[in-house]
């Protein structure tokens, strides 16, 4: 009898799984083009003028999507550059055939191979938290491709600890799936808006933060495992790239808080500027995680800075 009643309990929650995934996904439809890569196909949103001179790509962190980097940082940039949001492989519109295509490396080939294919030969980076390791790893393989990169509170350096129980049962085979596909939605509903909230501190969140940013999609089964391989896999994988930090010669500016609970100043952006040649770093008091949120105007103000001097340096060279 109780195994009947859990059976049922089961069924009953992946039916409401199924149909909470077909109201979140009509709800924040995708709004840009689908490019294929080897194995992803890439939701790619293309904003501003296409003749304003150095593109700007923008990579979201970990359980986030392209919209939490498009308002309100991508368009206030978005009317004087041309500004490219990339879901990142797994996340928002963005699929990937192998669960296990979690690292750095190999999300940062398959961006490079979408921006081949957009044609876009150089650009700045922008990125934020999970994707400040993302965004070192496309400097350090494809530097050809990185005019500048800017980073906003970026994961750069292992951290003791790991990151949340939930997050390694979600990405154990079989039990992962299992709670994905049946209990992570239902429950997720009640939990996001507080969650949202913890990671603005000591920031207030926005009103409309969560509709905005589209963050919703995170609690879709594919996208939630997705993300917790992200999350596993992290610290192996910045721990293998941290030697070659020295490698990256395009300037780099980091923006972060010293409050910051998410990621640690101290752990990451700090050393992170200590390694690498041409960085610039910027720690404000009384901010936290969601820099882009916080303070866009000096984000703003920070990448056109950038890109100024890498035009003026290419001009002089020419």
């Amino acid at each position: 009898m109780i195994v009947m009643s859990v059976v049922t309990a089961l069924v009953l929650l992946a039916l409401a799984t199924q149909a909470g995934i077909l109201v979140v996904q009509r709800a924040f439809p995708p709004q840009g083009r689908m490019i294929e890569v080897d194995g992803a196909v890439l939701h790619v949103v293309d904003l501003g003028p296409r003749n304003a001179g150095l593109p700007i790509v923008m990579l979201h962190g970990a359980s986030s999507n392209l919209e939490a980097m498009r308002r309100p940082l991508g368009d206030l940039l978005a009317s004087d550059h041309r500004v490219i949001l990339i879901d990142r492989p797994g996340h928002g519109w963005s699929t990937r055939v192998r669960r296990q295509d979690s690292t750095p490396q190999i999300q940062a080939r398959m961006i490079d191979d979408a921006l081949q294919k957009l044609g876009i030969d150089r650009a700045v980076f922008v990125v934020h938290s999970w994707s400040g390791a993302l965004g070192a790893r496309i400097a350090v393989d494809h530097p050809h491709r990185v005019a500048g990169l800017v980073m906003l509170a970026p994961v750069t350096h292992p951290w003791r600890g790991g990151v949340g129980r939930y997050n390694e049962i979600i990405a154990t085979p079989v039990i992962g799936s299992l709670l994905a596909y049946t209990i992570t939605l239902p429950l997720g509903y009640a939990l996001t808006e507080s969650g949202a909230r913890n990671v603005f501190l000591p920031q207030v969140m926005p009103d409309g933060f969560v509709k905005d940013s589209a963050t919703p999609l995170l609690l879709r089964p594919r996208e939630f495992i997705a993300n917790a391989y992200d999350l596993v896999t992290l610290k192996e994988a910045v721990a293998a790239q941290v030697a070659r930090y020295g490698e990256i010669s395009a300037p780099v500016t980091i923006i972060a808080g010293e409050p910051d609970k998410t990621v640690s100043t101290g752990i990451h952006a700090r050393p992170f500027a200590a390694i690498v040649p041409n960085a610039k770093l910027i720690v404000l008091p009384d901010l936290g995680h969601m820099v882009q949120n916080a303070v866009p105007d000096v984000v703003k103000a920070e990448i056109e800075t950038m890109i100024g001097k890498i035009v003026s340096a290419q001009a002089a060279a020419d």
